[in-house]
């Protein structure tokens, strides 16, 4: 059972909730990060202005050796539509926990990273504001071979990291879902410190995903990630 899942997904708002921080690049920044309670940080491996090689990835998971509270985060890599062999190649430079995935991945690619990789597995699924999938059509194939799934705004250049939201009235349905199955939910798109208190409210979420919403000037910035925790774990 992987750390969100030790939790019961059937949680009220004033309960524990995960927080994943993404985009990392640096480890100054990552440094003055090491006494705050954050469960995941994330860095991203697909077309982004926040990519970085496996090589980088290696040195900023060694920081986190270095992290000064009870929470110590696990890492996570982000990609769009890998290959096994590609991931294959990243893992074994840079010790991922968490292999989350943007695109159009298989079922099967995500049973084949749980068994051959032994690493937990985060489906993201892309929502637009038109019409699309059933959540049981989307979902249902991925029962059993992903440990979480997150809920992002569709971008047409990456896949996700918009840094806009979606319509937070289409959450309830796929909460609903992962409750009856026990998957954990996170939710990303457009977070903020200023907004995310009021997303909580509304949706007893397991956690929320933020990247350029703790960022100032497109660098990261303690303070707005310092806030962003303190409201999301309050």
């Amino acid at each position: 059972m992987n750390k969100a899942q030790q939790s019961s997904t059937q949680q009220s708002n004033s309960e524990k909730k995960y927080v994943k921080i993404c985009g990392l690049q640096s480890v100054e920044v990552l440094k003055s990060m090491i006494q705050l309670p954050i469960d995941y940080i994330g860095f991203v491996f697909a077309t982004s202005k926040r990519q970085v090689n496996r090589d980088q990835a290696a040195i900023l998971i060694k920081t986190l050796h270095q992290w000064q509270n009870d929470t110590v985060p696990q890492s996570v890599g982000v990609f769009v539509n890998p290959t096994l062999d590609e991931l294959k190649d990243i893992v074994e430079v840079a010790p991922l926990d968490v292999i989350q995935l943007h695109g159009q991945e298989s079922p099967e690619l995500c049973r084949q990273i749980q068994e051959q990789l032994q690493k937990q597995v985060f489906k993201v699924i892309s929502l637009t504001n038109t019409a699309q999938q059933s959540v049981e059509q989307q979902l249902l194939p991925y029962q059993g071979v992903v440990d979480a799934f997150l809920l992002d705004t569709y971008d047409p250049l990456y896949g996700g990291g918009s840094g806009k939201t979606f319509a937070w009235d289409q959450i309830e349905p796929y909460h609903q879902w992962t409750v009856t199955h026990n998957i954990p939910l996170l939710v990303a798109g457009g977070l903020t410190p200023d907004n995310v208190s009021s997303l909580l409210h509304h949706h007893s979420l397991e956690g929320v995903d933020v990247s350029s919403g703790v960022e100032t000037d497109g660098m990261k910035d303690i303070t707005k990630i310092t806030t962003f925790v303190e409201r999301v774990k309050a």
